[in-house]
């Protein structure tokens, strides 16, 4: 009989260890619950923070990027001594459909013919002189928008500075020739995605397609 207050002392003693540590686990459950839930939400919040500004990564370089978003609405006039295509495939005034997908929108989207010219046209890669990515494969540069490119077709690789302006950047900026071809060139005019772009420079033969 003398042992059994000592029984129950000791079995509420036991009781209160274990509530002690029930109540701290749970606590410490409850904070590494929290820590995730921030951590999380902090990810998400940073993640939807990118996609938000819209920040430019590698893969958004060039044309196959979609820079090809930024050129102006209207390109203006043709660079001065560019010689007109003689015999053009698809004359002033034709109405063809876009088959190139310079930038978003512009694949499959109706255009009409207002110039054709004969000289080479470049993909170039490019670093923009306001402090841009480097684009690459833009799509297209012509002779006469290079300095002092003269009359010659120039090799893959070749350091240019760009005199034109098609894009924020542009302008003065330097790079190399990715690539040329010798084909008809074009400026079109055309609509995409609710919007007209007039003077869009540049598509070649290959970029489009008779329309109907």
């Amino acid at each position: 009989m003398r042992r059994l207050p000592l029984t129950l002392a000791g079995l509420a003693i036991l009781v209160t260890a274990t509530a002690c540590s029930a109540g701290s686990d749970s606590a410490d459950h409850s904070a590494h619950e929290g820590h995730e839930t921030s951590a999380t939400s902090s990810a998400t919040s940073q993640a939807a923070s990118s996609s938000a500004s819209g920040s430019p990564s590698a893969s958004q370089g060039g044309h196959e990027h979609g820079q090809e978003h930024m050129h102006a609405m209207d390109g203006g006039p043709a660079p001065e001594g560019i010689a007109v295509a003689e015999k053009p495939t698809h004359p002033v005034g034709t109405q063809v459909t876009l088959t190139t997908d310079h930038m978003e929108g512009m694949e499959g989207a109706p255009a009409t013919v207002v110039g054709a010219y004969k000289t080479v046209a470049y993909a170039v890669n490019y670093t923009p002189t306001d402090g841009g990515p480097e684009v690459t494969n833009h799509r297209w540069v012509v002779q006469e928008e290079l300095q002092d490119a003269g009359s010659e077709r120039l090799a893959d690789g070749t350091e240019v500075t760009i005199e034109a302006d098609h894009m924020p950047g542009m302008k003065g900026a330097t790079g190399t020739v990715a690539s040329s071809t010798t084909q008809t060139v074009y400026m079109v005019d055309y609509k995409a995605d609710g919007m007209t772009m007039t003077n869009h420079k540049w598509v070649v033969e290959k970029e489009m397609k008779p329309r109907g």
